[in-house]
C-alpha cells in the first residue's frame, strides 16, 4: 500500500472528517502585487454595506455631514451652532439664518483575517499565496484611499498595527510575506483573539478553506455579533474541487496526524464530489442567513479576476 501525503480534505471521504497535506508545496511568489495589476487596484476603493463612524479624515464620501470644500445641504440654524457656516448671502435675500452643511470624507477600518493552518499549504499554488495575494490586493486599495488597514492571522502571530497611506505599501507586504501555514489555532479560537483586539467597526474579509473539525458556525456567529461588514473567501485548491487520485492510499491529517486507509475508486470520487457540494451549499446558506457575503474561490485563480470582477460583482470594492 502505498503512503501518501495528498491535498484532499479528508472529512469528505470518511468519517472520521480528516484533513490532509499536499506533498508539493508551491514556493512563495517573488512580488505579491506586480506594477501591472497595482495600477488596475489604485483606480478601486473598498465598500462597505454598513455606515460606520471612522476616526480619521480619508477619501471616501461618508453619510455625516460635516466639513469639506463639497457642498451638501442648507439646514436651519439651532443656537449654539458655528457662526462661520452660516450663508450670509441667503440671510440678506430671505432674512432667515441657515447652516450650510459639507459632505464629510471619513476613513474605513479594512481587517483581512487569514487563515494560516496547516492545511492551507495545499495546492498549487498553495491556498496561503493565493490568501497573501488577495490580501496584498485589497490591502493596497484600502491605502491608496487612506482607510486604516488592519492584517491578522487567525492565531494572531501577525497581528500588524493599523496601517495608513501608500508610505505603508512595503510595511504591509513585508507582514503578508512572513505568514506561512504553520499555525496551530482552530476558527473559534482565532476569531475570538482578533475580536478581542480589534474594536472598531469595519469591513472585514476571512479568508479560509472552512476546514476545521469543530466547525466553522461558532466562528462566524462571534463575527456576526461584533457587528462588522463581514466577506469571506473559501478558498479551495483544484486538487480538494476536482480530485484524480485512484488506489489504495493511506491518507494523513496534516493538522493533527491522523490516519486512515482507503481505496479510492471512481464510486469514492463520486461520493466525495456530492458531500463536497453538500458541504459548500451548506456553508452558503449558512453565510447567507446571517449577511455575510460569501464566495467560493479556486486558489489558481489570477488575483486580479478575484478582485476586479468577482469581488466587484459581490460589492466589496468599486
Amino acid at each position: 500500500m502505498a503512503v501518501a501525503k495528498v491535498s484532499l480534505p479528508l472529512g469528505f471521504l470518511n468519517e472520521n472528517d480528516l484533513q490532509v497535506e499536499s506533498s508539493m508545496t508551491s514556493s512563495m511568489s517573488n512580488s505579491l502585487l506586480t506594477p501591472e495589476l497595482m495600477a488596475k487596484l489604485e483606480r478601486l476603493e473598498l465598500v462597505s454595506r454598513k455606515i460606520f463612524r471612522g476616526g480619521l479624515k480619508g477619501e471616501r464620501r461618508s453619510k455625516r455631514k460635516g466639513e469639506s470644500v463639497e457642498f451638501a445641504d442648507y439646514r436651519n440654524y439651532v443656537s449654539g451652532d458655528d457662526l462661520r457656516f452660516i450663508d450670509w448671502n441667503l440671510y440678506a435675500r430671505l432674512d432667515r439664518l441657515y447652516l450650510k452643511l459639507f459632505q464629510e470624507e471619513e476613513d474605513l477600518h479594512f481587517y483581512c483575517l487569514i487563515d494560516a493552518s496547516p492545511s492551507m499549504a495545499a495546492g498549487q499554488p498553495s491556498k496561503i499565496e493565493s490568501a497573501r495575494q488577495l490580501a496584498a490586493a485589497l490591502g493596497f486599495i484600502g491605502l491608496c484611499r487612506a482607510d486604516r488597514v488592519k492584517i491578522d492571522t487567525l492565531a494572531g502571530l501577525k497581528n500588524s498595527p493599523p496601517l495608513r497611506g501608500r508610505s505603508s505599501l512595503s510595511r504591509m507586504l513585508d507582514l503578508l510575506n512572513q505568514i506561512e501555514p504553520e499555525e496551530r489555532s482552530n476558527l473559534l479560537e482565532g476569531v475570538k483573539t482578533f475580536a478581542l483586539r480589534n474594536r472598531g467597526k469595519g469591513v472585514i474579509v476571512l479568508i479560509t478553506d472552512l476546514m476545521d473539525k469543530s466547525g466553522y458556525e461558532a466562528a462566524l456567529r462571534m463575527l456576526v455579533a461584533n457587528q462588522m461588514d463581514i466577506y469571506l473567501i473559501h478558498l479551495l485548491s483544484p486538487e480538494e474541487l476536482q480530485p484524480t487520485l485512484m488506489g489504495d492510499l493511506r491518507l494523513i491529517d496534516c493538522e493533527d496526524q491522523d490516519e486512515v486507509e482507503i481505496s479510492i475508486s471512481p464510486a469514492v470520487l463520486k461520493r466525495y464530489k456530492q458531500t463536497l457540494e453538500n458541504f459548500l451549499h451548506q456553508a452558503k446558506q449558512f453565510c447567507s442567513r446571517r449577511a455575510i457575503n460569501y464566495l467560493l474561490m479556486p486558489s489558481d485563480r489570477a488575483v486580479d479576476l478575484m478582485v476586479t470582477q468577482y469581488l466587484c460583482q459581490r460589492g466589496l470594492v468599486r
